[in-house]
């Protein structure tokens, strides 16, 4: 596996306005994730709102997080946002997935959501990797129906399985902060990582100071990795 781009890089998704965004940023996070047309969760802002933000702050740190499933919505979407990276968090068959590829100049992260997914790492790799460029792994909670910011970990040794089988990078999310993505990225090496409620206050906004200590944080654990 080779992480290219998305080596060591670390995505902070939730952003709900462009203060926290230049936050987000200024405190170490590489990426900024915005979760749209969402199945179970609130939208933390408009499309209108997020193109704002995006155009402001540059689409080359930012990636569209999106259940859409229906391919021409979805290239129409990342169009409206002008967007290069796109995160597919919802069940897509490898054709529509191909489809999507034809039309899409950008990177496309396709998720793997352990608990939901029927495939094993292995034939999810094989069956979906020639149509994207990377996989994030993430985690179901089968009491909300929720596939993602559920703030709950998963089964590590399934996304650290689907890294040995992958030939396209992985990205590690489902419940991380400080507190344990050092041991995570020690377990899983994914090329990068994703945390959401995890540098969270009480009331939901990011806090600078749970940014920089996952930042911190996750940045030992890839010196660990080099180190061993």
């Amino acid at each position: 596996m080779n992480p290219g781009v998305f080596a060591q890089k670390i995505q902070v998704a939730g952003i709900r306005s462009l203060d926290e965004a230049r936050l987000v940023l200024d405190n170490g996070a590489h990426w900024l994730g915005f979760p749209l047309r969402l199945p179970v969760h609130t939208p933390d802002l408009s499309e209108t709102q997020a193109q704002a933000i995006i155009s402001t702050i540059g689409p080359e740190k930012c990636v569209l997080i999106t259940y859409e499933t229906d391919v021409q919505e979805l290239v129409h979407l990342c169009s409206f946002l002008h967007m290069t990276k796109v995160q597919i968090h919802a069940v897509m068959a490898p054709a529509q997935l191909q489809q999507f590829r034809s039309c899409f100049a950008g990177l496309i992260i396709k998720s793997y959501v352990v608990g939901l997914e029927s495939l094993k790492p292995e034939a999810f790799a094989h069956t979906y990797a020639p149509f994207c460029d990377a996989f994030i792994t993430d985690t179901f909670d089968p009491c909300t129906n929720a596939c993602g910011a559920t703030g709950k970990t998963h089964d590590w040794a399934i996304s650290a399985e689907l890294v040995r089988r992958s030939p396209v990078p992985v990205i590690l999310a489902g419940g991380l902060d400080a507190s344990n993505v050092r041991q995570a990225i020690s377990l899983v090496r994914p090329a990068a990582v994703d945390v959401h409620s995890g540098v969270e206050d009480k009331n939901g906004a990011k806090n600078a100071g749970l940014v920089r200590d996952f930042v911190r944080q996750a940045q030992a654990g890839w010196e660990n990795l080099q180190q061993a």
